[in-house]
């Protein structure tokens, strides 16, 4: 069944279960069960065999440590502990207070982490853990909902770094680019330039920026969204009652009244720079040949990096923390429940990473991407329609596999493959349309793992931030979907980024700020 319609099957029960019970594991575990027995011909022990070798694949793979899946559950892991020791410092209470006396609005705060999310490009790992972190204290001043917070990150996490050449995606890509010319036979185009000239033809990046800014001026949402903003606006819950306890460590732990926003910006200022510069040194010493800025960060082992810059940055909170300790603000016993609330919270977090890799392993074996590539490279489509029918299969090869680079491999090759057999002059707009489409449906699907850690760094329950950020993602991919079909029809890079624009004008004139709210004192109360 492996290469076959069947392979479909599997992701899509998980997918389907995730959205419909809301019950992360369950659906995970039973997608996994699935893909095992298609895998394994429903031979029972060779599926359990199956299983048991996908979830060992997590932490060991050629008979040694899976490093990469390691470390970056190690760094996950540190985020939390530095959260609740930040909170304990007091640190998030006294940066929300200065912050809220400059970012003075609800959009003024979600516009703020959307500068973040755009500044941190760098790795979408790094992005999606941090940033939410940094704003968190400032949109739950301000009643913006975790949900709404996590959304924000999460769609300036992909989707800048697949825009970004200086950054571990930029690298990957590029090479991924290099290697087609040169199957290809073609020479008019370098990878780098070729590359940059794709930027501004990525329509998804544009629209699903575009989007963010829409919703935040016009105060403005719709679907399950709505929901949780009004709750946030009406009653200062930031979160589901019903799933607050999961994700919300800081609420149990004790607070110092000696706070200072030096406790939350110093720390994650070190960790951000040891983070960066983690990166940097690593890429220098593994690099071959010309020692670029891209190539660096491209060479690097960016869950190392993550590593190293998460142990710095927790040996600064602890040396803070001892400051707290010698006023006598807060003692041993809160330096020992600080590591185990901010680790408990982090379970969650733990338990969705380990099983979304593990049906991403098996939905690779099954051989559900290449299927769905064999059938746009095998269909006798017109040319003109190329961009958006590639930019929707490589939605639906990252949505049902959970890896926007997994698809880029698969689909890159084709799309060069197809515009080289058909009209050459489309092969930077069909690599563009690949790359938009699989951050697309990265964006949205609940086993990706850049939308895991968006949902754990806003400390915002996983289905949540599933459910209500897939309206706001389609609505972003219809529009881009729109501008491929005008480049398509037209040739005309241009006139597809202004068809962009003219979709967020009609989503900016369509929505309307809701009548139930009012400025008092610089913050909104619903009345």
């Amino acid at each position: 069944m492996a290469g076959t319609f069947w392979s479909l099957l599997p992701p899509i029960l998980a997918i389907a279960m995730v959205l419909l019970t809301k019950r992360v594991l369950l659906s995970l575990g039973v997608g996994i069960v699935a893909a095992a027995f298609f895998i394994g011909s429903f031979n029972i022990l060779e599926s359990l065999t199956l299983v048991w070798e996908a979830f060992k694949g997590v932490f060991v793979a050629d008979g040694a440590l899976n490093t990469w899946n390691i470390y970056i559950l190690l760094f996950v892991l540190m985020l939390g502990i530095l959260t609740a020791f930040v909170s304990m410092m007091g640190g998030t209470r006294a940066f929300a207070e200065w912050m809220i006396r400059r970012v003075k609005t609800r959009a003024g705060a979600q516009i703020m982490t959307m500068f973040l999310g755009v500044v941190l490009f760098v790795d979408d790992y790094f992005n999606s853990l941090t940033v939410g972190q940094i704003a968190k204290p400032v949109t739950d001043k301000h009643r913006v909902s975790r949900t709404k917070l996590a959304y924000i990150v999460d769609s300036t996490a992909a989707p800048v770094c697949v825009i970004a050449p200086v950054s571990s995606w930029g690298a990957y890509i590029i090479g991924i680019i290099g290697t087609v010319f040169a199957t290809q036979s073609i020479t008019e185009h370098s990878a780098f330039g070729a590359f940059i000239q794709i930027i501004p033809m990525n329509f998804y990046v544009w629209a699903a920026l575009g989007v963010v800014l829409v919703i935040a001026l016009k105060q403005a949402d719709f679907g399950p969204m709505k929901i949780h903003e009004n709750r946030a606006l009406k009653t200062g819950q930031v979160l589901d009652p019903e799933n607050k306890e999961e994700v919300d460590a800081e609420s149990k732990l004790a607070e110092s009244d000696a706070g200072k926003i030096s406790d939350l910006v110093l720390p994650m200022a070190v960790l951000i720079v040891a983070t960066i510069l983690s990166i940097y040194f690593n890429g220098l010493g593994a690099v071959e040949g010309e020692k670029t800025l891209i190539n660096i960060f491209g060479s690097a082992d960016v869950s190392i990096a993550l590593l190293y810059g998460g142990m710095i940055g927790l040996a600064a909170t602890f040396l803070m923390f001892a400051r707290h300790l010698a006023k006598r603000k807060l003692n041993g016993k809160n330096f020992v429940s600080g590591i185990v609330e901010g680790s408990k919270s982090m379970l969650p977090a733990f338990a969705i990473l380990i099983f979304a890799w593990a049906i991403v392993t098996l939905i690779d074996q099954l051989g559900t991407g290449t299927y769905l590539a064999g059938v746009v490279e095998a269909s006798n489509l017109n040319i003109a329609f190329l961009p958006v029918i590639m930019f929707i299969v490589a939605g639906f090869i990252a949505f049902a596999t959970g890896t926007s680079w997994g698809s880029f491999g698969i689909l890159l090759p084709i799309a060069g493959e197809i515009a080289a057999a058909t009209d050459v002059s489309l092969i930077l707009p069909m690599l563009a349309a690949v790359l938009a489409g699989a951050v697309f449906g990265d964006h949205c699907s609940p086993i990706s793992d850049t939308t895991i850690l968006s949902s754990t760094g806003s400390s915002c329950h996983h289905i949540d931030h599933v459910t209500t950020q897939l309206p706001y993602a389609i609505t972003a991919a219809v529009i881009a979907g729109i501008g491929y079909l005008a480049l398509g029809l037209s040739g005309s890079v241009w006139l597809g980024l202004a068809m962009v624009i003219v979709g967020l004008a009609v989503l900016f004139a369509v929505l309307k700020k809701p009548d139930n709210m009012e400025m008092t004192n610089d913050e909104p109360i619903a009345k």
